[in-house]
């Protein structure tokens, strides 16, 4: 039984690792300074093959997620006149820049089963707790509209160019105001809708320059940050005083 063991074990190797993805970026880290106003990042790599191609319909899909936060989402309701919060939902964790990309229509290069073990489009990436709001999904749903305005979650369906099957790319555009922290991006290869290798990266979002120094005034050292802020405000306001007094001579 052992020797039979061993035997099928030799070929459950290779078939487990038919497909491959290696994978390249165009850029290692992101900088976020004075004048940043976004960043566009090339996801590019190849599947590597060590037999020839399975039969099944091939799909890359990509994804991008910044950190995960917890987030309250409120309902507001007019009641005598006024507009009051009424129900709120607590999103356990809802990553602040989600986008996917896809090869082709998410409902043909992924199964729903898939999706749900994965957690790869926005829905499944967006984590609600338990409460006792009866139609608590719309406040998660309010939360990706909201986003999807903001251009911070993006569903990118057809957007990963796949070149004989063996090549692929695409490009994620990162809005200005991106959240701080590392970036996770995760590429699946699927085989008619079942994912068959993944491929996990990250990449740092951060304040460089003098809006790291700034940032880490501001929280670790609160009351130097708020005297120079009012020094500045006390010179600019004499600055503007002293330049409309010569004008008016």
């Amino acid at each position: 039984m052992m020797r039979l063991f061993a035997f099928l074990m030799l070929f459950a190797a290779p078939l487990a690792a038919q497909e491959e993805i290696v994978l390249g970026l165009s850029q290692d880290a992101v900088a976020i300074t004075a004048d940043f106003d976004g960043s566009e990042i090339l996801v590019f790599g190849a599947i590597r093959r060590e037999s020839p191609m399975p039969d099944g319909q091939l799909g890359v899909i990509v994804t991008v997620a910044g950190p995960d936060t917890p987030i309250v989402v409120r309902r507001k309701a007019r009641r005598l006149g006024i507009w009051v919060n009424v129900d709120d939902v607590k999103i356990d964790a809802a990553p602040s820049f989600y986008a996917v990309a896809t090869s082709g229509p998410l409902s043909k290069v992924l199964r729903p089963s898939e999706d749900l073990h994965n957690r790869i489009t926005i829905p499944q990436a967006v984590r609600e707790v338990g409460t006792n709001v009866l139609d608590s999904r719309s406040f998660a749903r309010a939360l990706m509209r909201i986003r999807e305005r903001d251009n911070l979650y993006q569903t990118l369906e057809g957007q990963v160019d796949l070149s004989r099957d063996t090549l692929f790319e695409t490009h994620i555009a990162m809005p200005a105001n991106l959240t701080e922290g590392f970036y996770v991006a995760r590429i699946f290869l699927t085989r008619d809708g079942n994912v068959v290798d993944t491929y996990v990266t990250s990449i740092p979002v951060k304040k460089v320059g003098m809006e790291r120094w700034l940032y880490n005034l501001a929280h670790e050292q609160a009351l130097l940050y708020g005297l120079l802020s009012l020094a500045i405000a006390i010179s600019a306001g004499w600055l503007a005083s002293a330049a409309f007094g010569l004008l008016r001579r």
